[in-house]
């Protein structure tokens, strides 16, 4: 948890929510995985600006960029301990845009089914993140990022046991701010989201294999899927963002 996500809301509207002034025209995305391109807003000399980066942090210290197994959650519990992250913690923190995310259920016996969760007005949700700057030895160069979990709140945990550390807006600047605000304070940000604000359904296996990228997978399903979920296997193929 979280290895997919959604990001579908239009680009001007996800620029006016997070008050920057540039950014590249992105299509909807349905189903982001792991070591693809991800959106993220950071500072930059005292603004607010919107970057494309690889989900799975590199840190800078790292001497290849890792083939398998990518960082792409961290959590919240041990950032600050765990060499890969305490440094991009106290210097490069970041907020990541998304319109939900999906998890799987798993219950013995069966095969784990996909859900669909997100904030129950289907609005968007500010992740906490934090990124990294890599250079290669032959002077290639990547940015990349990590997605912060915290442990799941009443609501999801049947589910899954954690989800995303969303934040609300008084906690995106603060959170945003490696000047004032240091890693451990803004580590108190880093809580369950409130049992009201998100809401989940189940959703069609198809989500399952990378390539299947359209709305038809956040539509919920209701009964009559259970020969989908016998015959789809899990894709880890990845594809580009944009």
């Amino acid at each position: 948890m979280c290895g997919r996500f959604a990001i579908t809301t239009p680009p001007d509207a996800v620029r006016a929510y997070f008050d920057y002034k540039e950014q590249p025209n992105f299509p909807p995305r349905y189903n982001i995985a792991p070591t693809q391109p991800i959106p993220i807003i950071r500072m930059n000399a005292q603004a607010r600006e919107f970057a494309l980066v690889r989900w799975g942090l590199v840190p800078s210290w790292m001497k290849e960029i890792p083939l398998s197994n990518p960082m792409i959650n961290a959590r919240a519990e041990t950032l600050l301990e765990k060499p890969s992250f305490k440094k991009a913690a106290a210097r490069r923190r970041c907020l990541v845009p998304i319109d939900g995310y999906y998890e799987w259920k798993r219950t013995s016996g069966e095969t784990a089914k996909p859900y669909f969760i997100q904030k129950k007005d289907a609005g968007l949700l500010a992740v906490a993140g934090i990124w990294e700057h890599w250079q290669g030895a032959d002077g290639s160069e990547i940015e990349s990022a990590a997605l912060i979990t915290t442990a799941a709140n009443e609501t999801l945990s049947p589910i899954h046991h954690r989800m995303p550390a969303i934040l609300d807006k008084a906690a995106q600047a603060q959170w945003l701010n490696v000047t004032d605000i240091s890693a451990e304070q803004a580590r108190q940000f880093l809580q369950p989201a409130d049992n009201t604000l998100l809401t989940a359904y189940r959703v069609t296996p198809a989500v399952n294999k990378v390539a299947n990228d359209n709305a038809q997978l956040l539509e919920p399903v209701t009964g009559g899927t259970e020969e989908m979920e016998v015959a789809m296997h899990k894709d880890d193929s990845q594809l580009s963002l944009f």
